[in-house]
């Protein structure tokens, strides 16, 4: 695992909140805001894994804690929110990094399944921010980030409600960066390439898609978490100062 990254200065003592954080890409993104002296909070279903995680950092004096919280308990994750501004401070970086790109088909999808993919997709990343964005404008600024994808834009098969999901949260960066813009809130969505992370790996990534990611990328080599993780800082840090309502996006030139 790779710890070297870009140094942000300002990104010492600031607040920042991740969702799904106890494995793969946000893990990436909790370690790595830690090693710029971040203060991080984190949450995530994965109990075991998120205690780990913290203590691991914890043990290093890194300033990092994690609530284990279903995002989609609208209530439960609002409370997760307010522990981490008692604790830490109030948070000026939002990672919406949380969701689940489990396949499935139009025809076995009915009403409850597309809003519990909804929820985990989408509706989580609108609540986190309404929750965060008072404690934004309270310390004159604030990142939003969400997490993108580039599946919805190359017309991928098997996942239609996750693609609409994430093609909403495209939308929803840019609403939200004109909504939010006068009071220095910046709202972006980082958007991932096929990163190979240990799921991705585990469950999607055979031969044939190994030489798919060859042939469809014009940088050889693996988009891994840490690339993730290392435009997350940037899209926090001051360096990404006039930087709103953009995809900024990390597929290693897929086309």
């Amino acid at each position: 695992m790779s710890t070297e990254h870009a140094v942000y200065p300002d990104l010492k003592g600031k607040t920042v909140l991740v969702s799904g954080g106890a494995s793969g890409i946000g893990e990436f993104m909790v370690r790595a805001f830690a090693a710029q002296g971040a203060k991080v909070g984190f949450v995530d279903r994965a109990q075991s894994q998120g205690e780990r995680l913290a203590a691991l950092l914890s043990s290093r004096g890194d300033a990092v804690e994690f609530v284990c919280c279903d995002i989609t308990d609208e209530i439960a994750y609002k409370a997760a929110i307010g522990r981490f501004e008692q604790s830490l401070g109030p948070i000026t970086v939002l990672v919406n990094n949380a969701a689940n790109d489990v396949r499935h088909t139009l025809e076995e999808v009915d009403s409850d399944t597309f809003d519990r993919l909804i929820a985990v997709n989408l509706k989580h990343a609108f609540f986190a921010a309404k929750a965060v964005v008072p404690m934004m404008k309270s310390t004159g600024s604030g990142s939003i980030i969400n997490l993108g994808s580039v599946g919805w834009m190359m017309a991928s098969a098997g996942y239609p409600v996750y693609a609409a999901s994430k093609a909403a949260a495209h939308g929803m960066t840019r609403a939200l960066a004109r909504e939010l813009g006068p009071d220095r809130i910046r709202v972006n969505t980082l958007v991932p390439g096929w990163v190979m992370t240990e799921k991705q790996l585990a469950m999607w990534v055979d031969d044939a898609a190994k030489d798919l990611i060859a042939r469809s990328q014009c940088l050889p080599g693996s988009v891994l978490p840490e690339h993730i993780a290392n435009m997350a800082l940037f899209l926090a840090s001051e360096a990404s100062a006039m930087c709103s309502a953009q995809n900024f996006i990390v597929d290693g030139g897929w086309v």
